[in-house]
């Protein structure tokens, strides 16, 4: 499963481009609320080997080093994207880490944008949810429209209530991208109305400016999950593009 450096990449991403990545949480563990299926770290419980934060200097400063290295290697970005080995917003310092980080992007890759990728668990925290406004892409997870199928899916740590996450996420006014995972295994499947009806209510309701559909891409903890075609995530949310929703989809 992936480990990733505080500062790493350039890496070639299917949504975001040329991205440089930004690890908040442990550079040889995990830390995140969610545990979900299909997550590229695998389970959280193979990486509590490592629970050291960076701190905000710490940040700032290797990510001003790699932006100079890249600039002075003429090399391109196209986002600065927060993601890393877990949930970046349980970092304390995330709110400093991204004032930081877009005046390191004004200074030396004007051009790019800044991006995090959240499951918005803490969207609701005034801290987090005005860090996460000032940012070009917020890129906020729902997979599952209920608390029962959130737990198959997601595995979130207790208190995780979808309600409560649409509720904070509507304070937004729709400025954000929301992204959502599509697989098919032996106790979920996306496909199916008990999914896919009441997330695309909970779409309607919150009218992103954008939607990321995807699948699995890398190896998953769980063996029995299986990835679906661009073809069938395009059937699934016809109704959506028909009601004009920007909706990409990656498979």
């Amino acid at each position: 499963m992936l480990r990733e450096k505080t500062v790493f990449g350039p890496i070639h991403s299917r949504r975001l481009g040329n991205s440089l990545g930004i690890n908040l949480l442990p550079e040889e563990g995990k830390l995140c609320n969610f545990d979900c299926i299909y997550c590229e770290c695998g389970w959280n419980r193979d990486g509590h080997g490592d629970t050291r934060l960076p701190s905000a200097r710490e940040v700032r400063d290797k990510l001003d080093a790699m932006l100079r290295r890249c600039a002075a290697e003429s090399i391109a970005i196209d986002s600065i994207t927060f993601s890393g080995d877990g949930e970046p917003t349980l970092n304390p310092d995330f709110a400093a880490i991204i004032d930081d980080t877009l005046r390191l992007r004004d200074r030396h890759y004007p051009a790019a944008q800044v991006s995090v990728l959240t499951n918005a668990t803490r969207a609701d925290r005034p801290d987090v949810a005005a860090a996460l406004r000032r940012v070009d892409n917020a890129i906020m997870k729902i997979d599952a429209p209920t608390n029962a199928l959130a737990a198959v899916i997601n595995r979130p740590a207790p208190g995780y209530d979808v309600a409560r996450v649409v509720e904070s996420l509507k304070a937004f006014d729709g400025r954000f991208v929301l992204q959502t995972c599509m697989l098919r295994c032996s106790d979920y499947d996306s496909t199916q109305p008990a999914v896919l009806d009441g997330w695309m209510d909970i779409v309607r309701t919150l009218r992103p400016r954008r939607i990321m559909v995807y699948t699995v891409d890398r190896a998953t903890p769980r063996p029995d999950i299986e990835k679906l075609s661009p073809d069938t995530m395009r059937r699934l949310v016809q109704p959506l593009l028909d009601e004009g929703f920007q909706i990409e989809i990656y498979g």
